[in-house]
Formats: C-alpha cells, structure tokens, sequence
C-alpha cells in the first residue's frame, strides 16, 4: 500500500524495524528538550502529514520499551488518525512514573500501525439474539 507523506522534521520517514513488525516508530521533532513531569501530559509534534485512504486509520500507540522502563506511554492508545486529517501527526505522552522524563529531537517516541477499518451502519430492532454470557460486563467471565 503506498501513502502519500511530507516529511517536514529533519528525521527520516517512519519504516518497519523489521519484516514481521506491525508498527513504525515515531519520532519526536521539537526544537528543544520537553521535560515532562511525573502524571504530566504534552503533545508532542512529528513534522509528518498524511493521506491515508479511505476505509483506514493510523492507530498512535506506545513504546512498549518506554512504558515499560520509564512509564512514558501514549495518553490515548490508540489514538487514531482519520483518513480526511492533513494536520500534522501528533502524539499525546504522558508520564506515569515518578521521576520527570526529557525528550529529546528525534527521539522515539511512538509507533504507528496501519489499519483498515469498517463503517457500520446501525439497524434498530426491539431484540438481541441471546448468548451464553448474556449482559454480563466487568469481569464477568472470570479472572483466571
């Protein structure tokens, strides 16, 4: 599939690290450190514009690296990119550790999947089919 992009950071375009990867890294394009404080939030810039296809999103999600080591992840996983947004892709970090964390120009920052989606269409009716779990929620299929 072949989506058109500017590139106006001065990082290269986002790619697969490797043949099986679901996700391209992101990378961070600021003209300054952001520090960002404990339970602090920012959006961080990327100097990328899309034109994705109708029928897909581009889905924001975390570094599982940098949630794990230093609890920075991406505030709305997924975020997702529309198809008719041309603004620039930014990402929504936020610091869910207890030390302040400092991004840097460049840095990676996110990874972005590319997902075909569906459009439903509603049908009212008076009546769902029944199932096994019926209308239980939270929890209800157990924990183990």
């Amino acid at each position: 599939m072949k989506i058109n992009i500017i590139n106006k950071s001065a990082h290269e375009l986002p790619h697969y690290e490797t043949g099986a990867s679901a996700g391209m890294d992101l990378r961070a394009n600021i003209s300054e450190p952001v520090t960002l404080a404990p339970l602090a939030r920012t959006i961080i810039k990327t100097g990328l514009f899309m034109e994705l296809p109708v029928g897909y999103e581009a889905q924001v999600r975390p570094r599982s690296g940098l949630a794990a080591k230093k609890g920075i992840t991406v505030l709305n996983a997924p975020g997702t990119i529309d198809a008719d947004y041309r603004g620039e892709v930014g990402v929504i970090l936020v610091n869910l550790s207890n030390e302040a964390f400092v991004i840097e120009n460049g840095e990676r920052i996110a990874q972005m999947v590319i997902a075909k989606h569906e459009r439903a269409e509603w049908e009212h009716v008076e009546l769902l089919s029944d199932t096994v779990r019926g209308e239980g929620g939270f929890g209800s299929t157990g924990v183990k």
